[in-house]
């Protein structure tokens, strides 16, 4: 159902790759809401992924690019504003890629060349997109910036690893840059910090079915899928969040403000009762 929240208001959407993507599902509510949009990808990306596909259904202008690159950029933006008619209105940072996890190096032992890497795509490439939507004066005043973050930014978890320093330098660069851009332009920058997602790149990551469980019992609203961190998406392109701004907004179910839950709880005993059944078997009624 839509609600034209984002009725003549036009976009970049940066990252979608499958249905899977959170960012396919925000291009999907943007244009229920009335929202003109431009696709970008790497090129591979669109050659392995369904993009194409994502386009034709929101009858929206495709661009390949790689967000790493500052030409690729530009281009991008260019093409974007002329297709738009002018300045746009939103852009979605949803990008996402650490050599060093798919190859399951742990982090005291990660090689220094994929943690560049991890670090320019996952984090710089949200600097180098908003420098040079703002060298081009792209995004009109009151426009908006969002880009995904998750809760690692902040807390350690378990086989995150270098994805977790990306994700504390883009919330960073939310921050500086929503100063500067914000009492500039006007344009405000945030970043919602997501519940684990099953998307292409979640899955990736070592344990992750797990990590989903337990989030699940942790949090008192559960998890939030891809359509909700859509939804929430849009509300941030909207008018309605205007004066929100150089924000980190959890998008998770309560999770970032648990300690233990209940459910979690009862799942932990289960676990410590069955350790030490099999410690010392007298504890255990049914050998009786």
């Amino acid at each position: 159902m839509g609600y034209n929240l984002l009725k003549g208001k036009k976009g970049i959407i940066f990252g979608a790759l499958n249905e899977q993507s959170i960012a396919w599902k925000v291009a999907e509510r943007a244009h229920e809401e009335g929202a003109e949009l431009v696709l970008t990808n790497t090129p591979m990306a669109l050659r392995l992924g369904e993009l194409n596909q994502l386009a034709e259904k929101t009858n929206s202008l495709l661009v390949p690019a790689d967000a790493t690159s500052v030409s690729d950029l530009q281009n991008l933006f260019d093409k974007a504003m002329e297709h738009c008619g002018g300045q746009i209105d939103f852009v979605l940072h949803s990008i996402g890629m650490s050599p060093n996890v798919r190859k399951k190096l742990p982090y005291d032992d990660i090689n220094y060349d994929f943690f560049s890497k991890t670090l320019d795509i996952s984090a710089l490439s949200f600097h180098k997109m908003i420098q040079v939507a703002k060298q081009k004066d792209a995004i009109r005043e009151w426009g908006s910036i969002v880009a995904l973050s998750y809760i690692a930014a902040q807390r350690t978890l378990f086989e995150y690893n270098d994805m977790a320093d990306a994700k504390a330098i883009l919330e960073s660069i939310a921050r500086s840059f929503g100063y500067i851009y914000g009492r500039e332009k006007h344009v405000r920058i945030n970043t919602i910090s997501q519940s684990p997602t099953p998307t292409t790149a979640g899955q990736g990551v070592k344990g992750f079915g797990a990590l989903m469980d337990f989030t699940e019992r942790m949090s008192p609203l559960g998890n939030a899928t891809a359509d909700e961190c859509a939804d929430y998406a849009i509300t941030l392109f909207s008018d309605l969040t205007r004066i929100v701004t150089m924000q980190n907004l959890f998008n998770d179910g309560g999770f970032s403000s648990m300690g233990m839950s209940s459910r979690a709880m009862m799942q932990y005993n289960k676990s410590l009762e069955c350790k030490e059944c099999k410690e010392n078997p007298l504890n255990n009624p049914d050998e009786f």
